[in-house]
């Protein structure tokens, strides 16, 4: 099966790629063309993208772009508790793969905070963002439960972060594989951003994108909030 096979709904469209490393070469171009826009545009420019392996070639490909880096603000979709030193830290992954050279210059704004809990850390990320500028992009991950972002499926604080009104804009999370503290964007906040992209790749992501579609439960496939027109969906078999 290929994304092609996929009904979409309008006014969200499919780019495919033969192999990963040419899907992160054709995200990466894309996300610079589009930060070189809100530069051009506002004088300034917002990245917000999700941590994990699977971004990693993205990173990379995305640190080598010409770009005015002084001027990009980038932060993280979601983020797990844990110090930026550990080994699980998305903070640590992108000062390893993206904030390097060049990139290096870019502003990187952490979730991570090293309060008394993951509430409180929770609460002095969401003071954070609300200085943040508007968001330019804001590329997506998604995992085969139909989570993304930190959105879990029957995590507490869910309901409230699926609002599509809410006002905070970071919920502590939990996740149901270790570790499972996670901090996360709300819904609200992800889905102000002005270009969307879910980027996946493998037939078991197409498998759990086509049964997301089936349904608009978003608090069983949370990442059925952000399957709506304007999105880019990136894949590679």
């Amino acid at each position: 099966m290929a994304i092609s096979d996929v009904q979409l709904p309008a006014g969200v469209n499919a780019h495919e790629f033969k192999s990963p490393v040419l899907l992160a070469e054709g995200l990466a171009l894309n996300v610079a063309k589009q930060l070189s826009e809100a530069i051009a545009a506002r004088g300034n420019a917002v990245l917000v993208v999700s941590g994990g392996r699977s971004p990693v070639a993205f990173f990379q490909h995305l640190a080598k772009q010409e770009l005015d880096w002084s001027k990009v603000v980038i932060t993280l979709a979601d983020e797990r508790w844990v110090p930026v030193e550990h080994a699980d830290s998305n903070a640590g992954l992108l000062k390893q793969y993206l904030l390097k050279g060049p990139a290096a210059k870019a502003q990187f704004l952490s979730l991570y905070s090293a309060a008394a809990n993951v509430e409180q850390a929770a609460e002095q990320a969401d003071r954070l963002l609300a200085e943040l500028p508007a968001i330019d992009v804001l590329v997506l991950g998604m995992g085969d439960d139909g989570h993304t972002a930190s959105l879990f499926p029957d995590s507490p604080n869910l309901a409230e972060a699926l609002q599509a009104d809410g006002t905070r804009r970071c919920w502590p999370m939990l996740a149901p594989s270790v570790p499972r503290q996670r901090l996360t964007m709300s819904r609200a906040l992800l889905a102000s951003a002005r270009h969307k992209i879910l980027s996946i790749s493998g037939q078991s992501k197409l498998t759990t994108l086509n049964a997301a579609l089936a349904s608009d439960d978003v608090a069983a496939m949370p990442v059925r909030a952000f399957l709506q027109p304007t999105l880019e969906i990136y894949w590679c078999p």
